[in-house]
């Protein structure tokens, strides 16, 4: 198995202490809600960091009696959790900042604050790409989060920055507040959007489309005249990708026959897309049972006319 690299996360972690640390001093310089949200929401980075550093230790434990098909589904449960971090984030920076608009405070020493604040951002900026870059190497949704997650911290920093930069140019106080609940309305985007691809990954939701329809073609590909495949699925567990098929050929094929068929199948399916796991089911194509055995095959056979492809055949 290709682990995924935790050192990634350990950046984050470290870059989430330093940064509360940053911003807390900079809000605690200038006393604005706009800096708070952001000190808040780097807090939430380390909470989120933590939890992908346990869940990556955990998905990296090998296969035992109890967990068969592996570990690495707790991804999933990781970045919904971060996503729900980000969404109490969200609401805490909101209530901040109507509280602030209510009762209004003059922000001080903006120009100290602000530089707190930049540096705070380079950091963070820089972590992030590390982690997105690794998480689109080792297809890891939970460094991918968290890569996301710290990006979305920087554009909230650019925006308090932004902001304050305003409230020092005009003397308009109500900025600061309204500014924390755009920052607010962003976040709790990421926030849906992190809990929502959990969601997909927790209910086995099928891979890509481009995935897919690189799976058919290598598939048919390796077809012959007389054979033909159906009850593809397909599913996703951290950076593991199965798929499964039955593979249709006729029945006077041998054992030996069907065997290097669908072996040949595995391996080309395996060389286009690393990882993947395939299983694969042989029947013969004139039994009928063999087309009466799964509950996709109507979808399929209708997902097929739809992409101008050759209907299954029956019996």
């Amino acid at each position: 198995m290709n682990r995924t690299p935790r050192y990634p996360v350990v950046l984050s972690i470290a870059a989430a202490i330093l940064t509360v640390g940053l911003k807390g001093t900079a809000y605690w310089i200038t006393g604005s809600v706009g800096l708070l949200s952001d000190a808040l929401e780097s807090l939430i980075n380390l909470a989120a960091a933590l939890t992908a550093f346990w869940s990556l230790w955990y998905a990296s434990r090998p296969i035992d009696a109890s967990h068969t098909y592996g570990h690495e589904k707790i991804e999933f449960f990781s970045s919904g959790f971060e996503g729900g971090l980000i969404l109490v984030a969200a609401g805490g920076i909101a209530w901040a900042a109507i509280d602030r608009l209510i009762h209004p405070r003059p922000v001080e020493d903006l120009g100290l604050g602000l530089t707190i604040s930049v540096v705070a951002a380079a950091i963070n900026g820089a972590v992030a790409l590390v982690l997105l870059r690794v998480g689109k190497q080792y297809g890891s949704i939970v460094l991918e989060a968290d890569g996301k997650h710290l990006l979305t911290d920087v554009w909230t920093s650019v925006a308090v920055l932004a902001g304050l930069g305003l409230v020092a140019l005009t003397g308009w106080m109500v900025l600061d507040p309204l500014i924390a609940l755009l920052i607010a309305a962003n976040i709790l985007w990421t926030a849906i959007d992190l809990m929502r691809r959990s969601f997909n990954g927790l209910m086995d939701h099928a891979l890509p489309a481009d995935e897919l329809s690189t799976i058919r073609e290598i598939i048919r590909s390796q077809l012959g005249a007389d054979m033909d495949y159906h009850a593809l699925r397909t599913r996703q567990a951290g950076t593991r990708r199965f798929a499964d098929f039955h593979l249709l050929v006729p029945g006077r094929f041998s054992v030996k026959q069907a065997h290097e068929l669908s072996h040949h199948i595995t391996d080309a399916l395996m060389a286009a897309m690393p990882g993947l796991e395939v299983t694969v089911h042989i029947e013969p194509i004139e039994s009928c049972s063999a087309w009466q055995d799964s509950a996709l095959l109507p979808i399929e056979q209708q997902q097929r006319l739809e992409r101008g492809e050759e209907p299954m055949r029956t019996p």
